[in-house]
C-alpha cells in the first residue's frame, strides 16, 4: 500500500501559514482584546491545529474512517473546552479568595 505523496512546496506552504499564526499569536498577547483575548487566542490555535492535523498528519489524504476519528477527537476536544468555558463563567459570583 502506497502512501499519497505530498509535494513539498505544499509542506512549506503550510509551515509558513503555521509561522504567520505564531507570530499573530504573539502579536494578539501583546495587544488588549478585553475580553476577547482568549476567544481570538482560542481561535489562531484552533486553526493552527487542524493545519498539523490536515497535512503533518495526513487526514486530509486518509479514508472516510480516519476523517471519522480524527473529527471525534476534536469533537472532543470542543466539549473538554466548552466544559471549562462554561465551569469558569459560572464561578462569576464567589468573590476573591480569602474573604
Amino acid at each position: 500500500m502506497s502512501g499519497h505523496v505530498v509535494p513539498v512546496r505544499t509542506y512549506l506552504a503550510v509551515f509558513a501559514a503555521l509561522l504567520v499564526l505564531t507570530g499573530l499569536t504573539v502579536f494578539a498577547a501583546t495587544v488588549d482584546l478585553g475580553m476577547w483575548n482568549t476567544p481570538v487566542a482560542l481561535a489562531i490555535a484552533i486553526v493552527k491545529a487542524l493545519l498539523v492535523i490536515l497535512f503533518f498528519m495526513h487526514v486530509k489524504y486518509g479514508s472516510r474512517l480516519i476523517w471519522v476519528a480524527a473529527a471525534a477527537g476534536f469533537f472532543w476536544l470542543l466539549q473538554l473546552l466548552a466544559g471549562t468555558a462554561a465551569d469558569y463563567m459560572s464561578r462569576g459570583g464567589l468573590g476573591t479568595p480569602g474573604s
